[in-house]
């Protein structure tokens, strides 16, 4: 959706004002830990765009609360995996060569939208040393969620993910629904199901001070499951979707969706050999 056409479809612009009051109605309040996922098109226009986004997140949490973004720089895992767009086999191994290592000051998001790929530079915002499947942070919990990511447990008990479940914080999906629910893959790396499998893949990182190519395991996940889980869940649950300006708004806490989907994967997957993601595709891209 370019800008004009979401000039068209505004009735009245927000501001971080409005918006941090939207956000509250919607039950975000001072001092919790939110794990945000948004797509800013469907808020409408905004005054200050990006930037007023995240200053309005900021102030519903207050000082004392935290928010968390996934950063994803997808661009780099193995390119034989990749689907969207695949590449050439005989630029395989001059990718892997040459693919700058992860940084967290400098890799930029890829797929991920505006609003993430400002936050992960905001002052003050710490962002996880994964070299593709990274969480940013910022307020006084960012620095527990974000430390000592596992390189193979991307989104499993050692990542962010699992450290947001242990510190019992929410999720707010903000213009987007459950099938951009990063959180669903941390039911999957909990989950018991037939077939379950890991993949080779690998990425960028700086090693003792050098760049090298260090491969990993990383969890095969099915996300095309995600939206008929979310739907679930919010019967289940009785989730009351609440709406700003386009944006569907789901608010809960995360977890009630992971523990509900393990239960759910573990009552409804079987062995399946297609539908799986490809990796460098985890994650829940925003717009």
């Amino acid at each position: 959706m370019d800008e004009k056409e979401i000039v068209e479809r505004t009735a009245a612009p927000l501001t971080v004002a409005s918006l941090s009051e939207e956000l509250r109605a919607c039950g975000l309040a001072e001092g919790q830990t939110v794990l945000v996922h948004l797509a800013m098109s469907k808020l409408g226009w905004i005054v200050g765009g990006a930037e007023a986004v995240i200053l309005a997140l900021l102030a519903a949490v207050g000082d004392t609360g935290t928010i968390m973004m996934v950063t994803n720089s997808g661009g780099n895992t193995d390119p034989a995996e990749w689907q969207h767009p695949p590449v050439p086999e005989a630029w395989w191994q001059t990718i892997r060569d040459h693919t700058p290592a992860y940084n967290p000051l400098t890799t930029p998001t890829r797929s991920m939208g505006r609003v993430p790929e400002l936050f992960r530079t905001w002052p003050g915002a710490v962002r996880s040393a994964h070299p593709a499947f990274s969480l940013a942070a910022l307020g006084p919990r960012a620095r527990e969620l974000v430390d000592e990511h596992a390189l193979d447990e991307d989104t499993g008990e050692r990542s962010p993910l699992g450290k947001l479940y242990e510190l019992d914080g929410h999720v707010l999906l903000l213009g987007v629904d459950h099938e951009n629910n990063t959180s669903l893959h941390l039911a999957e790396f909990r989950a018991s199901y037939p077939g379950k499998r890991t993949l080779h893949t690998g990425s960028a990182m700086l090693v003792d001070g050098r760049r090298q190519w260090v491969p990993y395991e990383t969890l095969e996940t099915y996300p095309d499951e995600f939206s008929e889980i979310g739907a679930a869940f919010d019967r289940a649950h009785n989730l009351v979707v609440r709406q700003i300006n386009d944006a569907e708004v789901r608010f809960f806490r995360q977890r009630l969706v992971v523990d509900f989907a393990v239960a759910w994967m573990e009552q409804h997957r079987s062995f399946r050999e297609c539908g799986a993601r490809a990796i460098g595709e985890r994650g829940s891209a925003t717009l």
